[in-house]
């Protein structure tokens, strides 16, 4: 899936090696433990003008190419991690049916390139791209690294279930 604007030039494609190169060494790093924990191979290349469409945009890409690989599927529909990383504790869970995020995760401690807005632009553009309801709880945690590589990594499980293939239709109106 590609995604090219007049701010960013993106492409994301799963299934594919390729390695994770977006030129944000701290989203390289988080979109790395996010494949891992989907236990997806993943081709993701960018070049952007500011860190914030960066990240929006790159959760417009991954929606995307989400929604195109479970197109016509039955999926499992839902899933949820508990994620600790040392002080760190955060609940992730996901219903791949309608765009909703609800994300509560607060620094106590911050570090060079974690942003709480930045976490909330990628998970809102996932979310909507997706139609997902995506929610994130800190449940424990100070430091930012931590918060939200639990965060990315609670994501990964949980979108590895939501998104693993279901014997029938998950919804009692009969569509999602």
């Amino acid at each position: 899936m590609r995604r090219k604007t007049k701010e960013t030039d993106i492409i994301v494609e799963i299934g594919v090696e390729g390695g994770i190169e977006t030129g944000d060494r701290v989203f390289d790093h988080l979109l790395t433990a996010l494949f891992f924990y989907m236990r997806e191979k993943a081709n993701v290349k960018a070049s952007y003008d500011l860190r914030h469409h960066l990240w929006e945009d790159l959760g417009i890409t991954l929606g995307e190419e989400l929604r195109d690989k479970i197109r016509g599927k039955k999926i499992a529909r839902f899933g949820s991690a508990i994620m600790p990383m040392d002080d760190a504790l955060v609940l992730v869970a996901v219903d791949i049916s309608r765009p909703y995020l609800n994300l509560e995760i607060d620094f106590k401690e911050s570090e060079e390139g974690f942003k709480v807005t930045l976490v909330r632009e990628f998970l809102r553009a996932l979310a909507r791209t997706l139609n997902a309801t995506i929610h994130v709880k800190q449940l424990a945690g100070v430091n930012a690294h931590h918060i939200v590589e639990a965060t990315f990594k609670g994501l990964g499980v949980a979108l590895r279930q939501a998104l693993s293939e279901g014997e029938r239709l998950e919804s009692t109106k009969g569509v999602l």
